[in-house]
């Protein structure tokens, strides 16, 4: 039988006080409370030990306190490691651990699969089954520092997992609160990045709610490559996704756009779609991520040969755009971008 008892990880800080104003405690306990179950990563109440003994025991019997329980952990030659995790019902969610020197970047999950079928990904293979909730949000990210290795510490939250971050917003909005909140997670507004593929109508209360990235999967420079590639571009051409973004006052040289390009051999990498995505993007205060495609069973799209990648990424310095190019992270056991899929499952 399922557990009728409420997470508390779906519970705002802010909710968490109101709830013990209620209850007659003080609203200052959910600061500790937080403390423990973020900061420190603590999750059985009996070792909260500045809280009184009856309000562990009452916090024990009446919430749950973890949304996810691990399936899988698979640790990549390169030092990556992609964490299956599941949920209460069943669901298979996928999260990643890309080290990189003093910076350990976590990339999560905000859906059960992604209603998006944009065709060069894995995950919109699948299909989509369901949003997940706050608490399965950020349970990643504590299931997820259990797997940090000596030494590791996380720095940065990037929401570039499975599903399509806006089409989940108020729930991805509360999660990210939780990462901020300087007794939960208190990462820096700047080590959290949200990524669309374009959902228009939510990128402003997105911008206005958090003051978080944005990260804007673009991948081609017209609406007809576009529409193939990431087809929610039928429903937000990219006039009015690019309008939307010269319009936020919210964006800025402090607060710019991230661009992703995943670069497909003979579809967007050839040095006139450098100087096209120059064109489009002009004005808008931002920066190029330029990610080789990484091959996977469930598309026919292939990556462009390294050269080709150089050539792309010069194309578009030499018109003042400044890009990176990613090396690609966690192939070996299918982590890198895009190919998150929950495959193997029991």
């Amino acid at each position: 039988m399922s557990d009728p008892r409420p997470q508390l990880k779906d519970c705002s800080i802010e909710a968490l006080r109101a709830r013990f104003a209620e209850a007659g405690l003080p609203p200052w306990r959910a600061e500790q409370v937080a403390s423990w179950l973020y900061g420190r990563g603590v999750e059985d109440p009996a070792q909260w030990t500045d809280l009184p003994l009856d309000l562990r025991a009452r916090l024990a019997e009446e919430w749950r306190l973890r949304a996810l329980e691990w399936d899988v952990l698979d640790r990549s030659s390169d030092g990556t490691a992609k964490g299956r995790l599941r949920a209460a019902d069943g669901a298979l969610v996928e999260a990643v651990l890309i080290p990189e020197g003093e910076r350990t970047t976590l990339c999560i999950s905000t859906q059960v699969g992604c209603p998006l079928a944009c065709s060069f990904c894995a995950t919109g293979a699948l299909g989509f089954t369901r949003n997940l909730t706050v608490a399965e949000i950020v349970d990643q990210v504590c299931r997820m520092r259990e797997a940090l290795e000596p030494g590791q510490r996380l720095t940065n939250v990037v929401f570039m997992g499975m599903g399509e971050p806006l089409l989940n917003l108020p729930r991805v909005i509360e999660a990210v609160r939780l990462l901020l909140h300087p007794k939960a997670f208190a990462l820096g507004p700047r080590k959290v990045t949200v990524s669309t593929a374009g959902i228009v109508p939510r990128i402003g209360p997105l911008l206005r709610a958090v003051p978080v990235n944005l990260a804007v999967s673009l991948h081609a420079a017209d609406d007809a490559v576009r529409d193939v590639l990431v087809p929610i571009n039928r429903r937000f051409p990219l006039a009015d996704l690019l309008g939307a973004l010269r319009e936020a006052p919210e964006l800025g040289p402090r607060r710019p756009v991230f661009f992703e390009w995943t670069l497909i051999e003979g579809v967007n990498d050839s040095p006139a779609d450098a100087r096209a995505l120059a064109r489009r993007i002009a004005g808008i205060p931002g920066k190029v991520n330029l990610i080789p495609m990484n091959a996977h069973a469930d598309s026919a799209h292939r990556p462009p040969s390294p050269s080709a990648c150089s050539r792309f990424a010069g194309e578009l310095t030499r018109r003042g755009v400044t890009v990176t190019l990613r090396r690609p992270r966690g192939a070996d056991i299918d982590a890198a971008c895009g190919q998150l899929a929950a495959r193997g499952a029991a």
